[in-house]
């Protein structure tokens, strides 16, 4: 197996975000590794057979993203000690727009990681269900490993099951 130098964790902002960047870190900081923090804006072009919005898209599309920054930008800030109690020296929070497995993907080809962390689940409901699983498509078509943790399950004790 190769050396990890960089792993990529994908985040939502959800309540299990914080549970997957603490198990990213940890890992990051054992090998040494910098850390990329990447959230994808959906863009509405995946959305656009099933509704016409009353709303200018592009300039929600711009706000969208503008938030997100600045959320990325709060979160990784607020986290700065955690980060370094991990042993992780250098952590980036990155912004993109498009279909969410596919930028996941193309950032972790383009910054060459070795490692992606991520949750299985993130936010539920009808768009699971129509953009099916996010976290699959990452499994089955990265050119990296994969470490999936499921935000839900709590801690095993001991052995048992």
């Amino acid at each position: 197996m190769q050396t990890i130098h960089s792993i990529l964790t994908p985040i939502d902002f959800s309540d299990n975000a914080g549970k997957i960047v603490k198990a990213a870190a940890y890992v990051a900081g054992t090998f040494k590794a910098e850390l990329h923090l990447v959230f994808v804006v959906q863009t509405f072009e995946d959305y656009s057979g099933f509704f016409v919005p009353p709303i200018n898209l592009p300039n929600l599309e711009e706000e969208l993203f503008a938030s997100a920054q600045q959320q990325m930008e709060t979160y990784v800030e607020e986290n700065k000690a955690m980060f370094a109690e991990a042993g992780v020296s250098h952590v980036t929070g990155k912004v993109i727009s498009g279909d969410v497995a596919e930028e996941i993907l193309t950032y972790a080809a383009r910054k060459k990681v070795q490692l992606i962390i991520m949750g299985t689940h993130g936010y539920k409901g009808l768009e699971r269900i129509m953009f099916g699983s996010v976290a699959d498509k990452v499994v089955k078509t990265a050119c990296c490993p994969v470490m999936t943790i499921n935000p839900y399950r709590e801690e095993c004790e001991g052995n048992t099951p």
